[in-house]
C-alpha cells in the first residue's frame, strides 16, 4: 500500500499526465458509462438510473478536461489517439443504453432520453475542440526522458531489474531465441525438400530467410477479415480441453465472453482482458477483440491476418484468457484479503500470461505442432523487442525507422503490428516492459520451485499456489511460495 500510494503521488506530482495526455479522459468518459451497462451487477433499472446521473454530468466534466488539458504539453500522437476514441462514447449510448429505454418506465425513459440528448452534443462539442484547437496545438513531447522514465520504471516493475539489466537480458534472449526459431524451422524445410542449403551454423541473411520461410507456412492459415472473435471462440474451446486433459491448472468456473472491443478503448492494442472487479462476485470477463478498421485496404488487412493467423489467435487466447490473464485474474479475485485484492502488479498479471504461452506449448499443445512453437517464439520475440523498444523511444531518442527495423527484421511482425506498436509504445511508456521482466521473473520463480519441491513438484500444484495469493510483485510471491523472508 505504501508503495502505491507512493506511485500514485508520482503520477500525480511528477508526470502530470492530468495535463498533458487527453487519453485519460476519454477512458474515464466512456468507462463511467460503459461500465454500468456493460455486467449485470444490479437491475437494469438502477444501473441505468445511474447512468443518467452521469450523463446529465458529462457536459461539466468535458468543460474541466479543456480548462486542464495544457495543448503545449499534449503529445500530437496522443491528440491523434483521443480524437479516434472519443467518439465511441457515442456508440455507447446506441448498442448499450438505447435497446434498454423500453424497460423503464415512461418518465424514467424521458430523463433519460433528455440526458442523452445532452451528452451526445457533449461529446460533439468535445469533437470539435479536439480536433480544432487541440490537435493544432499539441505541442508535447512523447518521450519521457531519462529521468521520468526510470523513476516511472521502478514504480510499474517494483523488480530488481534495472533499466540495462533489461536492456542485456532482452539483448541475450534476442539471439536465443532466433537461433531456435532457425532450428525448427531449418528442420520443417528440409522435411519438405529434397536439397538444402541451410547449415546448422548459418549466416544472419540465412537465419532471416530460413525463419521467414517457416513462417509463411503458419501464414497461409488465417482467419477471414470478419471472423476473428468465431476464430477466438473455438481457440478458447481448445485451450480450455487442452488444460483439462494435461490437468495443468485449476479452471474457475467464472463466465467468460468474446467481444468486440469497445470504439473508445480501440487504438492502443488488438486485445485485452477485461475482469470484473475484485469485489465483485460472479461477473463476467470480457476477452475484447479490436476489428478491422474499415478504412484498411486489401493489403493492409493482408498484412495484419498474416501476424494474426489461427496460430497467432491460439497464442493471443492462451495469453489473454487459458490459462492467461482470465484464469489468473479469475484465481486473484478469489483471495480473501481486500487491500490485496484492490492492488496489483502489472509485470506479474503480463509475466504470468506470456509464461501460459511457453508452458502450454512445452506441454505439447497443438500436438507439439512445431508450427505453433515458432508461432509462440515469434510472440515471445514481440516481448523482447517491446522491452528494448521501450527505453530506447523514451530514453535513447529511438526514431521510427530503427523501430521497424527491429520490429518486422530482427521480431518478424508485420508491418500493421509494427506500426500499431510503434503508435502504443509512444502512449505508454514502461509497460511494455512488464511482459519481458515479469516473464523473467516467472520463468525463475518456476526453477527454484522445482529445485526447493523436487519429487513433489507438479506444474498443477505449482500453478495452483502461485496462482494463490492474488496478484502482488513475482519476488513476494516467490517469497510466499518458498517460505523465504518477504523481501523490502
Amino acid at each position: 500500500m505504501r508503495h502505491d500510494l507512493r506511485r500514485r503521488l508520482w503520477h500525480l506530482d511528477q508526470l502530470q499526465e492530468w495535463a498533458w495526455n487527453p487519453l485519460i479522459y476519454t477512458r474515464l468518459a466512456g468507462g463511467s458509462i460503459y461500465n454500468l451497462v456493460a455486467r449485470d451487477f444490479a437491475p437494469v433499472e438502477a444501473r441505468l438510473a445511474n447512468v443518467e446521473a452521469r450523463l446529465q454530468q458529462l457536459p461539466r466534466l468535458y468543460a474541466q478536461i479543456r480548462e486542464t488539458l495544457e495543448p503545449a504539453r499534449v503529445p500530437k500522437v496522443h491528440a491523434e489517439t483521443a480524437i479516434k476514441q472519443n467518439r465511441g462514447a457515442l456508440s455507447i449510448l446506441k448498442n448499450m443504453v438505447q435497446p434498454h429505454l423500453e424497460k423503464l418506465p415512461p418518465k424514467q425513459q424521458r430523463r433519460l432520453a433528455k440526458a442523452m440528448e445532452s451528452a451526445t452534443d457533449a461529446i460533439n462539442d468535445h469533437q470539435n475542440w479536439l480536433e480544432s484547437e487541440l490537435l493544432p496545438a499539441a505541442g508535447g513531447d512523447f518521450r519521457l526522458g531519462k529521468k521520468l522514465y526510470d523513476e516511472k520504471l521502478e514504480l510499474t516493475l517494483q523488480s530488481d531489474f534495472t533499466r540495462q539489466q533489461i536492456h542485456d537480458r532482452a539483448a541475450s534472449e534476442l539471439i536465443r531465441v532466433r537461433a531456435e526459431m532457425y532450428d525448427i524451422a531449418r528442420t520443417l524445410l528440409n522435411k519438405r525438400e529434397s536439397q538444402s542449403d541451410r547449415p546448422r551454423s548459418p549466416s544472419r541473411q540465412q537465419q532471416q530467410a530460413t525463419i521467414e520461410a517457416a513462417l509463411e507456412l503458419a501464414y497461409t492459415d488465417a482467419p477471414g477479415r470478419d471472423e476473428i472473435v468465431e476464430t477466438a471462440e473455438r481457440s478458447l474451446e481448445i485451450a480450455r480441453a487442452f488444460i483439462h486433459e494435461k490437468d495443468l491448472v485449476t479452471i474457475p468456473p467464472d463466465s467468460l465472453d468474446i467481444i468486440l472491443m469497445p470504439e473508445f478503448k480501440r487504438g492502443v492494442s488488438f486485445a485485452y482482458c477485461d475482469s470484473p472487479g475484485p469485489l465483485e462476485d460472479g461477473q463476467k470477463t470480457f476477452y475484447a477483440v479490436a476489428p478491422l478498421p474499415a478504412d484498411w485496404t486489401d493489403e493492409q488487412c493482408s498484412s495484419f491476418l498474416r501476424e494474426y493467423n489461427i496460430r497467432s489467435v491460439h497464442n493471443l487466447t492462451i495469453h489473454e484468457a487459458m490459462p492467461g490473464h482470465f484464469l489468473q485474474l479469475a484465481h486473484a479475485n478469489r483471495y480473501p484479503g481486500q487491500l490485496r485484492s484492490l492492488l496489483s502488479s502489472g509485470a506479474f498479471v503480463e509475466g504470468w500470461a506470456n509464461y501460459a504461452e511457453l508452458m502450454m506449448c512445452d506441454e505439447g499443445f497443438l500436438k507439439n505442432d512445431p508450427l505453433m512453437r515458432l508461432i509462440m517464439l515469434k510472440w515471445y520475440l514481440r516481448s523482447i523487442a517491446n522491452a528494448l523498444l521501450d527505453q530506447a523511444i523514451h530514453v535513447d531518442g529511438l526514431q521510427r525507422e530503427d523501430a521497424m527495423k527491429l520490429m518486422t527484421e530482427s521480431t518478424f511482425q508485420e508491418e500493421r503490428e509494427a506500426d500499431a506498436k510503434w503508435t502504443r509504445a509512444r502512449l505508454t511508456a514502461t509497460q511494455l516492459s512488464t511482459y519481458f521482466v515479469g516473464f523473467q521473473e516467472h520463468r525463475d520463480m518456476r526453477s527454484a520451485s522445482e529445485t526447493a519441491w523436487g519429487p513433489d513438484f507438479t506444474l498443477k500444484r505449482y500453478h495452483d499456489q502461485a496462482l494463490s495469493f492474488g496478484s502482488p510483485p513475482v519476488r513476494f510471491v516467490r517469497a510466499l511460495l518458498l517460505g523465504q523472508p518477504i523481501p523490502k
